[in-house]
């Protein structure tokens, strides 16, 4: 094959996970201050099947478009003006998020600073799992929430890929964690740093819980979860909700309590990443994942991922 081409998988439309399609596509080139990275691996968060879906980050997206934003691999080349990388690293990140970043494919470019290198102590697989999910957590933790020691946080969908390494983070910074998940998923998130595990099939976890700090909200308006949140809130503590803003709702209820609320967006952020690296290599961290694909069962990937029943990650292993 022509080394101007490359397998990618593309979306020419929205919908269901059958309009995923494997193909040849044109290879990108580095402009300055950009990296060519050869895709190793690449992370799948729901943001993925959201947009495949018309939802989620579709209305900025011009089809035909590749989906993905997780990626681990190696820098093939680098444009002019890049010092920080150089051919031959290992590096995974979170490159153009909200813009496409075209991580379903052999290769991806993107400026180098988008990038970080890869935890040395794990694989590429591992490595994809990461970037979106970890800077979600971090970015809602320390830049968004300000956590601190002492402080109570409760997790939502604990168990998924974003929840299992806020509990971690949370722990690192020396929160107490409250975690809801389903009864199967309680003691590895305990092993994770759970200090309490509230089943949210079996009881409301406002009846279980309450004098918290922060809320890490990863549901949102589905079963009035981010409304419901509010009532096991301090005064003056803080809904940091993530899947789709701060509702109408979620507003009103948070300022008859006196609780405050913050949307939230992750943004690609290197030095973030650099340091989760450090925290996965020193062993205070650790990624799941459920499950790794060939770059040409993405559809099979979201279907499972759709589920909402995995834990921890799904990744697509391009070489």
């Amino acid at each position: 094959m022509s080394e101007h081409t490359m397998r990618a998988v593309t979306i020419r439309e929205f919908g269901g996970p059958e309009v995923l399609t494997a193909e040849r596509v044109a290879r990108p080139e580095p402009l300055p201050t950009e990296v060519l990275v050869r895709v190793h691996a690449a992370g799948i968060n729901p943001v993925d099947w959201k947009t495949r879906a018309g939802q989620g980050m579709a209305g900025l997206q011009t089809l035909p478009m590749i989906l993905g934003w997780d990626v681990s691999g190696v820098v093939e080349e680098v444009g002019f003006g890049v010092t920080t990388l150089a051919p031959g690293d290992e590096v995974y990140g979170m490159p153009w998020f909200p813009r496409a970043a075209g991580a379903y494919a052999e290769f991806v470019t993107a400026p180098s600073r988008h990038f970080a290198r890869k935890p040395a102590s794990v694989g590429h697989v591992e490595a994809a799992s990461l970037p979106l999910a970890a800077l979600t957590a971090w970015q809602a933790l320390v830049d968004t929430a300000g956590v601190k020691a002492g402080q109570r946080v409760l997790v939502h969908a604990a168990a998924g890929g974003v929840g299992h390494l806020t509990v971690q983070f949370a722990r690192h910074l020396g929160a107490e964690v409250v975690a809801t998940a389903r009864e199967p998923r309680h003691a590895w998130l305990k092993e994770l740093g759970a200090d309490e595990v509230i089943d949210y099939t079996r009881q409301p976890f406002e009846d279980v819980t309450g004098d918290i700090d922060v809320v890490i909200d990863l549901i949102g308006t589905l079963d009035d979860t981010d409304a419901r949140s509010v009532s096991v809130t301090r005064p003056g503590g803080l809904v940091v909700a993530i899947p789709g803003g701060v509702s109408e709702r979620l507003a009103t209820v948070a300022a008859q309590a006196g609780v405050r609320t913050s949307p939230f967006l992750v943004e690609p952020d290197a030095t973030a990443l650099h340091t989760i690296a450090g925290l996965v290599d020193s062993g205070a961290v650790r990624v799941e994942v459920e499950r790794s694909f060939a770059l040409e069962e993405a559809a099979e990937a979201h279907r499972l991922g759709e589920t909402n029943r995995t834990r921890g990650k799904l990744v697509l292993t391009v070489n």
